[in-house]
């Protein structure tokens, strides 16, 4: 357990450039405190201290704004970044070296017990605000986008935004840098929404028909009234 929460720490200089010192990251951290405090919580559930485990959860989760059900499974050099309105459901479970920005929510779409909520396998990566419902798996090194709404399987090394999630870039032959995926939806045009695109190409055709439409009024008017001199 103490190795993993000393490569919870280290993970963040990695992943993060505005980390600049040991203490600025256990101080102000959030997203490292309540990982820290999972690691402890979930060690409590497993030894059936579940009460405990659950109200100590609770009260992170005010300190933190970031909700971790102590039953769900997390890997190893697991990052949040700013963390606030993070939601991990009971029966998630996380791989290793993957990254929640704000407002994720993995989460469940059925009132039955049993496995309900997402798998997120090794290098995943998920922007802010996005959501992941349903024990579904996503594929090791997938990206979603911000603000996606995931309810479906998701291939290794592909990336999916929208709402419901579709896939927009086809598979890396190998894991993508950092830098070619942006969190917040803003990577130079590559993550374009394929409905929102056609949806554009649409607009745009009947723009130029409306265009067309009223040349061709103005040419009747202007023959109608050529015919109508004496």
């Amino acid at each position: 357990m103490f190795q993993r929460i000393r490569q919870d720490i280290e993970v963040i200089f990695q992943r993060d450039p505005a980390a600049h010192g040991v203490m600025e990251v256990l101080l102000c951290y959030p997203g490292l405190h309540a990982i820290l405090g999972y690691r402890l919580f979930h060690w409590l559930w497993r030894r059936n201290f579940r009460l405990l485990a659950r109200f100590l959860s609770n009260f992170t989760r005010f300190l933190t704004g970031i909700e971790i059900h102590p039953a769900a499974i997390i890997g190893q050099r697991f990052f949040i970044d700013h963390g606030m309105g993070v939601v991990i459901g009971e029966t998630t479970q996380i791989g290793d070296d993957v990254t929640l920005y704000h407002g994720v929510t993995l989460g469940g779409t059925s009132w039955n017990a049993g496995k309900r909520h997402p798998t997120l396998a090794d290098g995943v990566v998920v922007g802010a605000g996005a959501k992941i419902l349903g024990p579904i798996t996503i594929g090791a090194n997938a990206r979603v986008g911000s603000n996606a709404v995931v309810v479906s399987d998701v291939p290794p090394d592909t990336t999916v935004v929208g709402v419901p999630g579709r896939l927009v870039m086809p598979k890396f032959k190998t894991t993508p840098a950092p830098e070619s995926f942006s969190s917040y939806g803003q990577n130079g045009g590559v993550m374009v929404d394929p409905v929102a695109k056609a949806v554009t190409c649409l607009l745009d055709q009947v723009r130029h028909l409306d265009e067309r439409v009223k040349k061709m009024e103005q040419n009747e008017s202007s023959q109608g009234n050529t015919r109508g001199r004496p």
